[in-house]
C-alpha cells in the first residue's frame, strides 16, 4: 500500500474535488482513500510514503486520438516534399513515414511514444496505428511495448485502400485478430477497436468488411472530414456526406470514435449526436495542417460528447488544452467563450470515453478508480484552488511540469526519472529505428 502525500489533491470528483493538504493512498492497482494528509497517514500508519513535495497531486491524463506510428518523425525533414494542401500532407508526409515503417520501427515508435506519455503525465491512450510496410502483427509488437512500459491504451489499425488489396485485407485482419485476442486476453491495459483511415480511401465494400469481421464486438476508431476531400469523394462517388455514409453502412454508435470532424453539416452533427458517436478534436494537428477549425462550439450546442486528443502532434494534453481556447476563440472572433467546452472536453469527455473500454473509472481520484496518479511541480505564486486550478492549467502548468506519473498502482517515473526501465538503452534503439527511417526516406543510408 502507497500514500501519495504532501500536496494538493485536485481529484476531478465532483463529491470531493479538493484536499489543500491532501494525499492518496493506493493499494494495489486501484485508489483505496482520498482525503486529508493527517486523515490519511493516520488510517494508514504502515503504507509507502511518496513525498508530492507539494506538487499538484491529479489523475494521469487520458489522450483521445494519437498515432504512434509518427512517433520517429521529430525533427525530420523529407527532400522534396513541400505540401499545399492536405493530400499532399498525408501523401508526401505520413503515407511516406508509414510505408516505410517495419515492425522494428513500429516497436521504436510505440518505445519513444511511450517515454514522452509518461513523462507528460499521460496514463492512458487511444491509438490509431499505420505501418503499411509491415502490418501483420504490428498492433500485437505494440502491445508487448506498451505492457513493459506500464502504459494503457486501446488500440487499432487503420484499414485504408490507398495502398492496395493487398495492404486492405492485412489492415482488416490486423484488426480482426487483435480484437479477436483483446476480447479473449480481457486485460484492463489493453483495450481494441476497429480502426479506419479517412473515408475517401475506403469504399463502402470495405466498410461492410470491416462491420462484418467487427461483428458488434468493439466500436470503430476513424478519422471523418479532417479535411474536404472526404465530403467531395463521399459526395461524388456516394450522393451523400461522410457522417451519412458511416450511418449507412452501420459504423456510428456510442463506441465509436470519430477523429477531427472538422467539416461538418448541421445534419450530421444531429446524426452523430442521435447515434450516441463520440467526436475526438485535435487542435494543434489541426492548425498545423491547415484543415481549419472544427465547429466544438455547435458540436457541445447539440449535446455531442467531443473528447480532446492530440493526433500524436504533442504528447503534452495541457498544450492541447491551451491551444483549443486559441483556436476557438480565434475562430469564433469572441474572447469569452470556449473555456467550460476546453477543460470538459480533457476532464470529462475523455473519461466517459474510457468508460466504454475500461472495467476501472479513469481520470479521477476516488475509492476504486484506477491507480493512475501524476504529480505536477507547479509551485503557483498566485491562489490556487479547486475554483481556479483549470485557469492555473490553462494559462500556466505544462506536461514537462510532472515529477511523478503512476500507472495501474506502478511508479514509473519520479523526480523526473524512469524507475522501471533502462531509458538509454530504449532512447539508443529509438535513435538507431529513426537513422534507418530517416535514410529510407530521404534514399540516404
Amino acid at each position: 500500500m502507497k500514500i501519495i502525500g504532501n500536496g494538493r489533491v485536485l481529484t476531478r470528483d465532483a463529491s470531493s474535488p479538493w484536499f489543500p493538504d491532501g494525499a492518496v493512498v493506493v493499494d494495489g492497482n486501484e485508489i483505496k482513500d482520498v482525503g486529508s494528509m493527517s486523515s490519511m497517514k493516520e488510517a494508514y500508519p504502515d503504507a509507502e510514503f511518496i513525498d508530492a513535495r507539494g506538487g499538484v497531486i491529479m489523475p494521469g491524463f487520458i489522450n483521445a486520438h494519437t498515432h504512434i506510428y509518427s512517433g520517429l518523425a521529430r525533427g525530420l525533414s523529407i527532400k522534396g516534399n513541400n505540401p499545399r494542401n492536405f493530400y499532399e500532407v498525408l501523401d508526401g508526409t505520413w503515407w511516406a513515414i508509414d510505408r516505410r515503417l517495419t515492425l522494428a520501427g513500429t516497436r521504436a515508435s510505440a518505445y519513444a511514444t511511450a517515454l514522452e506519455c509518461i513523462r507528460n503525465g499521460v496514463t492512458t491512450i487511444f491509438d490509431h496505428h499505420a505501418s503499411f510496410c509491415e502490418i501483420p502483427g504490428s498492433l500485437f509488437a505494440i502491445k508487448d511495448v506498451l505492457k513493459e512500459m506500464g502504459v494503457r491504451a486501446c488500440l487499432c489499425y487503420e484499414v485504408s485502400e490507398r495502398d492496395g488489396e493487398e495492404k486492405t485485407e492485412q489492415s482488416l485482419k490486423e484488426n480482426e485478430e487483435f480484437i479477436t485476442w483483446a476480447i479473449k486476453e480481457d486485460d484492463d491495459m489493453i483495450k481494441a477497436m476497429f480502426g479506419g483511415h479517412a473515408l475517401f480511401t475506403i469504399s463502402d465494400r470495405t466498410f461492410q468488411k470491416m462491420v462484418e469481421m467487427n461483428g458488434g464486438r468493439t466500436g470503430f476508431h476513424i478519422h471523418v472530414a479532417e479535411g474536404m476531400n472526404d465530403v467531395y469523394d463521399s459526395m461524388e462517388k456516394y450522393g451523400c456526406l461522410p457522417v451519412e455514409r458511416l450511418m449507412y453502412n452501420g459504423l456510428l454508435g456510442e463506441k465509436t470514435l470519430l477523429g477531427h470532424c472538422i467539416h461538418l453539416s448541421p445534419g450530421e452533427m444531429d446524426i452523430i449526436k442521435e447515434t450516441g458517436t463520440m467526436v475526438v478534436n485535435n487542435p494543434e494537428s489541426n492548425m498545423g495542417n491547415a484543415v481549419g477549425c472544427a465547429p466544438v462550439l455547435k458540436m457541445f450546442e447539440k449535446g455531442i460528447k467531443v473528447g480532446m486528443g492530440t493526433d500524436a502532434y504533442t504528447h503534452d494534453m495541457l498544450e492541447s488544452l491551451k491551444v483549443f481556447l486559441i483556436i476557438q476563440r480565434h475562430n469564433a472572433g469572441l474572447p469569452s467563450v470556449a473555456w467550460g467546452e476546453d477543460v470538459t472536453m480533457l476532464f470529462e469527455n475523455n473519461r466517459k470515453s474510457c468508460e466504454k473500454y475500461f472495467r476501472k473509472p479513469l481520470g479521477i481520484l476516488r475509492k476504486g478508480a484506477a491507480a493512475d496518479v501524476v504529480v505536477m511541480d507547479y509551485p503557483a505564486f498566485t491562489p490556487f484552488s479547486n475554483e481556479n486550478a483549470d485557469g492555473h492549467m490553462i494559462f500556466g502548468m505544462e506536461g514537462h511540469d510532472c515529477t511523478m506519473t503512476m500507472i495501474d498502482g506502478k511508479v514509473l517515473y519520479k523526480d523526473r526519472e524512469f524507475t522501471l526501465i533502462d531509458r538509454k538503452e530504449k532512447d539508443a534503439f529509438i535513435m538507431e529505428e529513426s537513422i534507418k527511417l530517416w535514410g529510407d526516406l530521404n534514399r540516404d543510408r
